[in-house]
């Protein structure tokens, strides 16, 4: 019988653990990469966006670097963690589109929405890597995914 808290429970948790393969990736790449991309830099500027908007007073760069990164594991983790609406045998499926689809938007969505270009799109190089490292995440939650429900 399947338990709707334990599928839960498995789907966030695949969803974490894609979201942090994500995380660590961009945030080891910046270091060691010129044209990596920045998504920590897009999470900056989407805080101080928002804080401006309230005249909340804006936080140190260490402390928005922090918020950002927290923000995006915890938003990545909801968003991977869809896996759980499909089926375990689609998995791989599943993750690849998702993360596909996250790597899309994180190219095309940060001009229009006011975050800058750059990035994500700086380069030819710096898409590819964006898109790659968003399937990456996709592709680590599909397998934890699938181990989970095996159990």
């Amino acid at each position: 019988m399947n338990d709707p808290a334990k599928s839960l429970w498995q789907a966030l948790g695949s969803g974490l653990l894609g979201a942090t393969v994500l995380t660590v990736v961009h945030e080891t790449a910046r270091h060691l990469i010129a044209e990596a991309p920045r998504a920590d830099i897009l999470g900056m500027r989407a805080i101080r966006k928002v804080m401006d908007k309230t005249d909340a007073r804006q936080p140190d760069d260490d402390t928005l670097h922090t918020w950002a990164l927290g923000g995006d594991l915890v938003a990545n983790t909801v968003y991977y963690s869809l896996i759980g609406l499909a089926s375990p045998r689609y998995a791989l499926l599943t993750g690849t589109a998702l993360g596909l689809a996250a790597g899309a938007g994180a190219v095309a969505l940060p001009g229009p929405m006011g975050l800058g270009t750059a990035p994500s799109q700086r380069t030819t190089a710096t898409a590819a890597m964006t898109v790659g490292w968003y399937l990456l995440g996709g592709l680590a939650t599909a397998g934890v995914y699938t181990l989970l429900k095996r159990r």
